[in-house]
C-alpha cells in the first residue's frame, strides 16, 4: 500500500477535520463544544485513539508483509517507494538519533538476558516524546509552585470571586434594561408619556373604586396631600401596591395580578396627584412625608 503523506501527518490533518465538523455542527453558544458538553470530548477522544490504532495496525501489516519478502522483493518494493523530501528525511533522522535504539544489526547488544516463550527483550531508551514531555512536567510544577504557593499568585479562588463580582455588575445593569425585573430596590420614577398613559388606564382600573379617579380618596387614602400611611416616594409607594397595605384594613397585595413594570407605571402615575385639588378630598391620613 502506497501512503504518499506520512502518518504524523495524516493523523492530525483527519483529526482537526472531524473537530472542525463538530464545533461547527455542534451548537455550544461562545464556548467550544467540547468544554460545553464531555461527551462530545469524549467522542474526539476515542476518535483519536481510533486513528491512531488504524495507523498503527496498518504500518504494522506493511512491516509484516515487507520482512516476508526475499531480498529481490524488497529490492523491487523500495525501488517503487515514493522519495520523501530532503525535509521529511532530515527529520525522521533528528528523530531516530534522539531515540537512541541500536539498528538490527547491533540489536544483540542490548538484548536482556531472561525471555518468555523464546522472545527476548530489547533495553531501549524511553522515547523522546515521553521522556522531554516528563522533563517539561517537572519544570512546569516548579513553576507552579513557586508561583501560587510561595508567590501567592492570582488563584482559582481569586479568579472565581472576579467572576462572581463581573457577574453581580451584568446582572445590575441587565436590570436597568429589564424593566419587568424592577423591585422596591431598583424602581424609579417613570417620566415617558407611555409609561404614564399606562399607568393611568391601570390605576382607572384597578385604584379609582377606592381612591376616586382625581385621587381624592374613598375607602383608602387621599393621594393628593403630603401625608403617607405607609411612607410616600416611587419606592413605598411601589412596595405598598406590590405588597399590600395595613393587615385586616388595607389593600390587597396587587403583585399576584400585575407585573412589576404595571405596579412602577400606577406608581409613577399616582405621584402625579401630588398638589393637586381633588373634587372631594378625603382628610389627611398618616404622616407627611418628605424624600
Amino acid at each position: 500500500m502506497r501512503q504518499s503523506m506520512p502518518s504524523w501527518v495524516r493523523v492530525p490533518v483527519i483529526f482537526f477535520i472531524i473537530f472542525g465538523l463538530v464545533e461547527y455542527f455542534v451548537n455550544s453558544g461562545k464556548l467550544p463544544a467540547f468544554v460545553e458538553y464531555p461527551m462530545v470530548l469524549l467522542f474526539l477522544a476515542f476518535v483519536l485513539f481510533v486513528l491512531v490504532a488504524i495507523e498503527a495496525i496498518v504500518n504494522s501489516l506493511g512491516n509484516i508483509l515487507y520482512q516476508s519478502l526475499d531480498e529481490e522483493g524488497k529490492a523491487k518494493y523500495d525501488a517503487t517507494e515514493p522519495k520523501t523530501s530532503k525535509w521529511v528525511n532530515k527529520i525522521k533522522s533528528i528523530y531516530k538519533k534522539s531515540l537512541g535504539s541500536k539498528p538490527m544489526a547491533k540489536e544483540h547488544e542490548i538484548i536482556l538476558d531472561h525471555s518468555y516463550d523464546g522472545i527476548r527483550e530489547l533495553d531501549n531508551d524511553l522515547p523522546p516524546w515521553w521522556l522531554y514531555g516528563f522533563y517539561a512536567s517537572i519544570i512546569f510544577a516548579v513553576i507552579y509552585l513557586i508561583r501560587f504557593e510561595v508567590l501567592d499568585g492570582y488563584n482559582q479562588y481569586d479568579e472565581l470571586e472576579t467572576e462572581y463580582a463581573e457577574a453581580q455588575v451584568a446582572i445590575e445593569a441587565y436590570k436597568k434594561t429589564a424593566k419587568n425585573l424592577v423591585d422596591f430596590n431598583t424602581v424609579e420614577v417613570l417620566t415617558s408619556p407611555a409609561d404614564l398613559s399606562n399607568g393611568k388606564a391601570l390605576y382607572e382600573i384597578n385604584c379609582v373604586a377606592c381612591h376616586q379617579s382625581d385621587g381624592g380618596g374613598g375607602i383608602g387614602p387621599n393621594l393628593t396631600d403630603e401625608h403617607w400611611i405607609l411612607g410616600g416616594g416611587i419606592k413605598h409607594i411601589f412596595k405598598t401596591i406590590s405588597e399590600g397595605g395595613r393587615t385586616g384594613k388595607g389593600m390587597i397585595a396587587w403583585k399576584q395580578s400585575l407585573k412589576p413594570l404595571e405596579i412602577a407605571q400606577i406608581s409613577s402615575y399616582v405621584l402625579q396627584f401630588q398638589g393637586t385639588t381633588p373634587e372631594k378630598p378625603k382628610e389627611a391620613e398618616g404622616d407627611i412625608w418628605k424624600e
